[in-house]
C-alpha cells in the first residue's frame, strides 16, 4: 500500500486540472454547444449544485435564467432538464424512438430483482416499452367501461367507511384505490381490513419511492461495508417485497382461472384459453403489477389532495355540488353515465391534477443516440428530466397558476379552455403512465360521489401547509349533506 506523505490538496487540484486538460485535448469536438446551464467544475461538474429535495423548484429557477432546456453535468453524466411542454413534446413525443430509454435505474433493477426481471417503469429498451404499451395501456383503455360498475361499487363502500370514520380519510382512500386496481388487475376482492395484498403493495410502493430519490441515481458499485452503501442491505429486503408483490396476486389469478371461477380481470382476459410461452407469461405477470405501480400512488395522492382543496376553496366545492344537484338530483348517487353532463366536475379533476403534481419530475428518460435540438447538442446517454411541476405552473400556459381555478378548463366568455393537465402530468411519449385511464376514472368517480353526499370543511386550521408529491396529513370535517345523503351512503352495495 502506497502512502503519500507530501501530497497536498493543491497538488491534487493541479493533478486533476491536468487530467481534465488532457481529456479535453483528446476528446471529440461536439457538433454543437450543450444547452445553457449553471457553470460546473472540471471533472466533478455540477455535483455541488444538484438539489437534494424539491428538485423541480431548483430546475424551474434555473429555467428562468437559462431557458426552456438546460444542461448540467455530474461526474461525467449529462443531464438535460426540459422546462417547457413544447420541448418535452418535441423530444419525448416526436422523437420517442430515441428518447424512450431509461438511463439510471438499471442498477436498481439488477439489485432488487436480478437481470431477468422487467419492471415496466424502469425498463431500459424501447422495444420493451413498445410491448408494455400494447399490453397495458391499450388493453385497459379498450375495456375501461366494463370495469366501471365495479369501480362504482368500491366507491360506494368508500363512502360508508368515510361516514363511519372520517378521521381515517387517507387510509380509506388508499384501501379503495388498492381494491379497485387489484380487482381490475387480478379479479381479487380485498378484505375490509388489513388485506394482505393491499398491505404488500403499499409496502412495495413505499420502498420504490425511496429508491428513486435523485441522489440514488449516481450510486456506484461499492461493497456493503463501504460507508454509505447501506442501500445494498435494504435492497435485499426490497427484492423480497418486489417478488411477493408480483408473484402472489398473479398466482391467485392463475389459480382462479384453473378452477374455472375467475371473474373478469386484466389478467384473466390475457390468460384464459391461451397457452403462453415463458416470456409471454413473464410479460403478462409484470404488466399486471405495473397497473398498480402506475395507478395507485397517483390515485391516492390526487384524491387526497382534492379533499384538501375542498377545505381551502369552499366556493369551488359549492359550485361542484350545485352542478351535481342540478344534473343528478339528490335521490341517487352520480355514476359514470353522468360524466359527459358534468363539465365542472371534469374541470375540477383536471385542475386537481395540475395544482397538485404527483410526479413533479417523473422518472427520467434517456436518449439512445446523439441528437441536435434547437441548435444544441444532446449527447447519447444523457438523462432527460421533464420538469412536469413547472409545466403545470408555467404562467405562459396557465393564467395565475398558483390559483386553484377549475374554470380555466371551461370555455368561458368565448375564451378557449387552457391546456388539459392530463397531457402533461402523466408523462410523455412511450413512457406515459400505463395507468392513465384507470387513474382518470378512479379519481373522477371518487370525487363526484363524495361531493354528492359530503360537505368537506376545515376543523380549526386557518390554512394547511402541504407539499408536492404527497400532501401532509391534514384534519378536515366530513359530514353528510342531508338525511337523504345518509340514506344514499347506507344503501346496500351489490357485488
Amino acid at each position: 500500500m502506497l502512502i503519500f506523505t507530501n501530497v497536498t490538496w493543491l497538488d491534487l487540484c493541479l493533478a486533476s486540472a491536468g487530467v481534465y486538460l488532457v481529456m479535453q485535448a483528446f476528446s471529440k469536438k461536439n457538433p454543437a454547444p450543450y444547452p445553457p446551464g449553471p457553470p460546473g467544475w472540471p471533472l466533478i461538474g455540477n455535483i455541488a449544485d444538484m438539489p437534494h429535495n424539491k428538485a423541480w423548484l431548483t430546475f424551474a429557477k434555473w429555467g428562468k435564467k437559462y431557458g426552456d432546456i438546460l444542461h448540467v453535468e455530474v461526474l461525467g453524466r449529462h443531464i438535460i432538464v426540459l422546462n417547457s411542454v413544447k420541448a418535452a413534446i418535441d423530444l419525448l413525443d416526436k422523437k420517442g424512438s430515441i428518447y424512450s430509454d431509461r438511463p439510471v435505474l438499471q442498477w436498481l433493477v439488477n439489485l432488487l430483482a436480478g437481470s431477468t426481471v422487467w419492471v415496466f417503469s424502469l425498463m431500459v429498451t424501447v422495444s420493451a416499452i413498445t410491448a408494455r404499451t400494447y399490453t397495458v395501456s391499450s388493453a385497459v383503455r379498450t375495456v375501461m367501461n366494463v370495469y366501471e360498475p365495479m369501480e362504482e361499487i368500491e366507491v360506494r363502500r368508500f363512502l360508508k367507511r368515510v361516514f363511519a370514520q372520517p378521521e381515517q380519510l387517507q387510509a380509506h382512500i388508499r384501501h379503495t384505490a388498492g381494491a379497485i386496481i387489484l380487482r381490475i388487475s387480478y379479479g381479487y376482492e380485498v378484505k375490509d381490513n388489513n388485506d394482505p395484498f393491499v398491505d404488500l403493495a403499499d409496502r412495495a410502493m413505499d420502498q420504490f419511492s425511496q429508491s428513486i430519490e435523485l441522489g440514488a441515481l449516481h450510486v456506484a458499485n461499492v461493497p456493503e461495508w463501504f460507508p454509505g452503501a447501506g442501500f445494498k442491505c435494504l435492497a435485499r429486503e426490497w427484492r423480497q417485497t418486489v417478488k411477493e408483490t408480483v408473484d402472489a396476486p398473479y398466482k391467485f389469478a392463475k389459480d382462479q382461472i384453473a378452477a374455472g371461477i375467475a371473474p373478469m380481470s386484466y389478467t384473466s382476459n390475457l390468460l384464459k384459453g391461451r397457452t403462453l410461452s415463458a416470456e409471454e407469461d413473464h410479460m403478462v405477470k409484470w404488466s399486471a403489477v405495473s397497473l398498480y405501480t402506475g395507478g395507485s400512488d397517483t390515485t391516492v395522492s390526487t384524491i387526497y389532495s382534492i379533499f384538501l382543496a375542498m377545505t381551502l376553496f369552499p366556493d369551488v366545492q359549492k359550485k361542484a355540488q350545485a352542478e351535481i344537484d342540478a344534473v343528478v338530483g339528490t335521490d341517487r348517487l352520480p355514476s359514470f353515465a353522468d360524466r359527459d353532463s358534468l363539465p365542472y366536475i371534469e374541470a375540477l379533476v383536471k385542475e386537481s391534477l395540475r395544482w397538485f403534481a404527483v410526479g413533479p419530475i417523473g422518472i427520467p428518460h434517456c436518449v439512445s443516440e446523439d441528437d441536435i435540438y434547437d441548435g444544441y447538442h444532446i449527447p447519447k446517454g444523457s438523462m432527460i428530466i421533464p420538469n412536469i411541476w413547472f409545466m403545470l405552473n408555467d404562467p405562459h400556459t396557465y393564467t395565475n397558476p398558483s390559483q386553484f381555478n377549475p374554470e380555466r378548463f371551461l370555455d368561458n366568455d368565448g375564451r378557449g379552455p387552457e391546456r388539459d393537465s392530463r397531457t402533461i402530468c402523466f408523462g410523455f411519449g412511450r413512457r406515459i403512465c400505463p395507468g392513465i385511464h384507470l387513474v382518470d376514472a378512479s379519481v373522477w368517480i371518487s370525487i363526484v360521489m363524495s361531493l354528492a353526499v359530503f360537505d368537506i370543511s376545515k376543523i380549526v386550521e386557518n390554512g394547511v401547509e402541504h407539499t408536492l408529491s404527497h400532501p401532509k396529513p391534514f384534519k378536515c370535517s366530513i359530514k353528510p349533506r342531508s338525511p337523504k345523503a345518509i340514506a344514499l351512503i347506507q344503501e346496500n352495495v351489490n357485488h
